[in-house]
């Protein structure tokens, strides 16, 4: 069967080709490799003639001949079997493979990674530079709404619908796991774990991590502690659109907004980033300590402790390590920073039990 399929394809050829010169070197020229030094996506748009889409395809060098590839698409009976689409064409592909990938309409997948702790005027500005997906956002979708993750997409589809897929994802994910949440928890509603999990997701990068941050703020909710957390802060100053490019400062801390944990008791108004998977389950199940305080300990984590003495110890090590720090805070300090050579705690710092 094999062998009557290609003797029709080489007299079809023929007959195609034999206006335009020798069939031989015509068919060579089909099945040589082609010009393309490295894998190369294309879009093919809808309702382009096949000569179109030739002519598209020699513009963007994957092809050597428009005339050859129009002559072997239609010798091989695949001049109605092209797609639309965007495809990806391999190195060196001859017109002969590159005609076989546009009849099989197995279009090119293309991948959005969402980081864990953007906010969403970040996702959304990650949105407007990735290639192929059109539209506009016409409104900025909540902070916490977004779960952080690696979706795929095909070249044409509309942010509109890429949002709508973070934020299913966000609902999915919520309801699965605060159904698995421990008990005793100082929150009583989803959106509260929302709100404690974004904070935990900007205090560390770190997924052993997490829970140990969340225990931290758990203890400290149970206890009627402020919270303390620098990222708070920084969110309340930039609204979540930007990264601060220098360090806090005691008037920083002291900045009134709903969102400043130095500020307020309890959580902050809202979540401050999209919090992943991760950083859910590390709030609704944090590890069981007794501690109230966390130090960066220069090496990419953090050193925790339960007393406010040891904490103190744990800061002076800190800062040891990074001696830039005097009398402003550093954002990998959190929770009491008394200030450089000084026992006087910061006006903050007062409900240390």
């Amino acid at each position: 069967m094999r062998r009557y399929v290609a003797l029709y394809f080489v007299i079809a050829f023929f007959l195609t080709s034999i206006i335009g010169g020798s069939v031989f070197t015509t068919y060579s020229q089909f099945i040589a490799e082609g010009p393309l030094l490295e894998k190369k996506e294309v879009y093919i748009p809808k309702g382009k003639s096949l000569k179109r889409i030739a002519a598209l395809l020699y513009k963007e060098g994957v092809i050597n001949s428009p005339s050859v590839f129009i002559l072997g698409v239609r010798a091989a009976g695949n001049a109605d079997k092209i797609k639309a689409g965007e495809y990806s064409f391999p190195k060196g592909a001859s017109s002969k493979m590159v005609m076989l990938i546009l009849a099989s309409g197995q279009t090119y997948i293309r991948k959005f990674k969402v980081p864990e702790g953007l906010s969403s005027y970040q996702i959304v500005q990650l949105m407007n530079k990735a290639k192929g997906l059109t539209g506009t956002v016409e409104r900025l979708p909540k902070n916490g709404s977004l779960l952080p993750d690696t979706y795929h997409y095909s070249y044409g589809d509309t942010k509109a619908d890429m949002i709508a897929r973070m934020k299913n994802a966000m609902d999915r994910t919520l309801v699965e796991v605060w159904a698995k949440r421990a008990e005793g928890l100082p929150f009583k509603t989803p959106k509260e774990a929302v709100i404690l999990a974004s904070v935990v997701e900007k205090e560390t990068a770190l997924k052993k991590e997490r829970p140990l941050i969340a225990s931290v703020f758990v203890n400290r909710l149970n206890k009627g502690m402020k919270l303390q957390s620098d990222p708070t802060v920084i969110y309340a100053l930039t609204d979540g659109r930007y990264d601060m490019k220098r360090s806090l400062t005691y008037k920083d801390l002291r900045h009134e907004s709903l969102y400043n944990t130095y500020y307020v008791k309890g959580l902050p108004r809202g979540p401050i980033s999209n919090p992943g998977r991760a950083a859910l389950e590390a709030v609704l199940n944090p590890a069981d300590t007794k501690n109230l305080y966390f130090v960066a300990n220069g090496k990419g984590g953090h050193t925790f402790s339960e007393t406010y003495e040891a904490h103190k110890k744990n800061v002076k090590v800190w800062r040891s390590i990074n001696k830039k720090v005097s009398q402003k805070t550093k954002s990998g300090v959190n929770a009491f920073k008394p200030k450089e050579n000084s026992d006087k705690l910061p006006e903050t710092s007062k409900e240390k039990k």
